[in-house]
């Protein structure tokens, strides 16, 4: 047999055994007399020993092995006079009597170590090297765990995994769809799903009143370090339910894994706040309530003292970052300048220091009195020592703006600590936002999504002003993952698809196959995904999802390891009946 044993496995109590072990060369040290050779596996790493005086060919043998040859030996469990505590295997090691090369390797590009000397690019085409380094392999353990947990749970709730279709119907809602030509019907497509929506809906309707899916699924957008045009959701819906229901029931499922998987006990109830709350506050329908910077409104304590600048605009937002009323002037500069990239967008920054002697210093001390400052920082609830920031202009642009200023600052001053997990459930989000491209209202979320009760007879009338019946759970910034109550009645249903600019002929064909189901008795029904791949990172400390995925791509949606996307044979896009112009 190739082993006995794996690589992390053996201890003192195994002295003397004979044993038989495989893996991968991670390092060998010539000593002249003795050969030393660290051989792994993705259980660990255990010290092989090859004696000169014991056997001068083996040991010679031994001496001409390179990193990462695979290897098969045979020997005996000694233990080690100098002992290493920082791996469980570090008190013996294996003395070598049979050494079997079982496939020698080209000098890798990079080293194979937990602090590795290779770029992401380079590491990403050579991913099936960089997957057997520890730390890698680790993210993709906690991934199984995960989802193990997962089914372990959802199973003791009584709900059912049911496989959903992979080749759907494209429709016009949301993100761009990935499309798959048809042979057999030329000129027609599939679609890949963004969601099993549909799907699970009819399920409900089917009598499955708890279902669930770990599902892939696939969005054509453009990508940023938590978003891949592959991902997988863990997909769960449930009949006869109303919006406690739904949420008591997956912060259960949260609350388990973190118990279970990273030893951690959240709060007994998670915080919950309205869509317009977490907005005023926190400028983002995802707030990290890890720390405070709260947002105040300060228009009216700034306005009307000719600073044009406050004067001209909508809002005047800010926030009071405690204790740094002696940031530099560089410092400050810094922050101007950060605000003002690109990507943020602000004009400038102003900033009113609250020193520890009770004065003020504010780069707006021109228009601004003493008393004036005074009342600013009262209304911001700063203190003597801290730095109050002020941003301006129109009030989505500002809170999007403050939000990412906030961010970084929490970032900055180390209030963002990746072991702290602060869950919150955002509630009541409009149901339909205005896009100035189309002159028309598109669903927030999906069509499907039911408006609160209370707001129904303002679709018409006031359709900008309905809160939709859904609910978002946030963590650390993250949004982990969303749902909604259902629409389950045909004609709700059919002024949703009004108020989106669906002819009755275009909702038919898009949607008739759910709006005849719920002709046949549809049960009140919501649930919710949440993105496996950001609750596992989320749940590792990491911004990035891409190491918690086996096989990524980049941000350009390509996989360099197998160079795709890639052309295809001329002769197969004559079957599809496609021409490329």
């Amino acid at each position: 047999m190739y082993r006995s044993h794996t690589c992390g496995e053996l201890r003192l109590t195994d002295i003397n055994k004979s044993v038989q072990l495989s893996g991968w060369v991670q390092r060998s040290r010539d000593l002249g007399g003795m050969t030393f050779v660290d051989l792994r596996d993705r259980y660990g790493i255990t010290q092989l020993v090859f004696n000169m005086e014991d056997n001068a060919e083996l040991c010679e043998k031994a001496r001409k092995l390179g990193r990462e040859f695979v290897i098969q030996i045979e020997g005996i469990v000694i233990e080690r006079s100098s002992k290493n505590k920082n791996i469980p295997t570090g008190e013996i090691e294996i003395q070598v009597s049979v050494l079997n090369v079982l496939n020698p390797a080209k000098l890798p590009p990079f080293t194979i170590e937990d602090e590795t000397d290779g770029g992401d690019e380079l590491r990403m085409q050579y991913r099936y090297l960089d997957l057997r380094r520890n730390p890698v392999q680790e993210k993709l353990r906690l991934r199984n765990k995960v989802a193990l947990e997962t089914r372990k749970y959802l199973d003791s709730k009584d709900f059912l995994d049911v496989e959903t279709p992979v080749l759907i119907k494209s429709t016009p809602e949301g993100a761009r769809d990935f499309v798959v030509p048809s042979r057999m019907n030329q000129g027609q497509f599939y679609a890949l799903p963004q969601s099993p929506q549909t799907f699970k809906q009819l399920l409900m309707v089917s009598g499955f009143d708890r279902y669930y899916q770990i599902v892939k699924c696939f969005r054509d957008e453009d990508l940023r370090a938590d978003r891949q045009p592959e991902f997988t959701q863990i997909d769960c819906e449930m009949a006869f339910v109303e919006q406690n229901d739904v949420l008591n029931m997956f912060e259960g499922l949260i609350k388990h894994l973190f118990k279970t998987v990273r030893g951690v006990e959240l709060d007994e109830n998670f915080p919950r706040m309205t869509y317009a709350e977490a907005m005023e506050r926190y400028g983002s329908d995802k707030p990290d309530i890890r720390f405070g910077m709260e947002f105040v409104n300060l228009t009216a304590e700034t306005q009307g003292k000719q600073f044009v600048v406050f004067d001209s605009a909508e809002v005047v937002l800010g926030i009071s970052v405690q204790g740094c009323s002696e940031y530099t002037r560089k410092q400050l500069d810094e922050l101007t300048d950060w605000v003002k990239r690109p990507q943020i967008g602000a004009k400038g920054l102003v900033y009113v220091k609250c020193n520890s002697d009770g004065t003020f210093k504010s780069s707006v001390d021109k228009f601004y009195t003493e008393a004036d400052l005074q009342t600013i920082a009262g209304k911001a609830n700063a203190n003597p020592g801290d730095l109050i920031l002020l941003l301006c202009g129109d009030l989505d642009k500002t809170r999007k703006q403050l939000n990412e200023l906030r961010l970084h600052l929490g970032n900055a001053l180390g209030l963002r600590n990746p072991n702290v997990f602060k869950p919150l459930w955002v509630l009541d989000f409009p149901l339909l936002e205005w896009d100035e491209e189309s002159e028309r209202f598109h669903a927030m979320h999906h069509p499907f999504t039911s408006p609160k009760p209370e707001d129904i007879h303002l679709l018409e009338s006031n359709p900008g002003a309905v809160r939709a019946n859904a609910y978002d759970l946030a963590m650390n910034g993250v949004e982990l993952g969303g749902g909604s109550i259902r629409i389950h009645d045909k004609t709700l249903q059919s002024r949703m698809f009004d108020l989106l600019g669906f002819t009755k002929e275009e909702a038919q064909a898009q949607f008739g196959f759910l709006m005849n189901a719920f002709e046949y008795g549809a049960p009140p029904h919501g649930g919710l995904a949440f993105g496996l791949d950001r609750l596992v990172a989320t749940m590792g400390g990491s911004e990035s999802i891409r190491d918690y995925i086996a096989f990524p791509k980049n941000n350009s949606g390509r996989d360099t390891m197998i160079d795709a996307p890639s052309p295809i044979d001329v002769k197969q896009l004559k079957e599809l009946g496609i021409g490329l112009g």
